[in-house]
């Protein structure tokens, strides 16, 4: 059975709609088991010092769990079980971490716009995909 990790960015909700269309295609066709990925970027010193470290944790895993909703929502819909995850770092280094730790054998991202951001630094799936180096494992599907 292959295994999906697939991101979700709640700033972008027509990526997370194009990755979820993407895994419930792939569902319909083999086996799968889906996990849902919110990354949280890690906060500043300056901002952490007003918090306890546990109280900040608390925080960030709530915020992320609020960020997968949309997703959950469209697999539910789409009656594909999957379970989710909320992490704290650096996105792309992240992403690929949980891939290897859970198993997967595939990231997928959703078609994304253009953005400046994007073409000065690539997107997201880039960086991963470019980070992952010539192994391909997992495979990075989107762009």
């Amino acid at each position: 059975m292959r295994h999906i990790l697939v991101p979700i960015d709640p700033s972008q909700p027509a990526r997370t709609r194009s990755a979820i269309e993407q895994v419930v295609r792939i569902f319909r066709e083999e086996p799968v088991t889906v996990r849902l990925l919110r990354v949280q970027p890690k906060v500043s010193g300056h901002v952490a010092m007003f918090f306890d470290k546990r109280e900040l944790r608390e925080l960030q895993l709530g915020a992320g769990a609020e960020d997968l909703q949309f997703a959950q929502s469209l697999l539910d819909a789409a009656g594909v079980p999957y379970t989710s995850t909320v992490l704290v770092g650096r996105s792309a280094e992240t992403i690929i971490g949980a891939a290897r730790d859970y198993g997967c054998d595939r990231i997928v991202f959703g078609r994304e716009e253009p953005s400046l951001a994007g073409k000065i630094f690539g997107s997201l799936a880039q960086q991963v995909h470019q980070l992952l180096g010539a192994s391909g494992d997992p495979q990075v599907i989107g762009s």
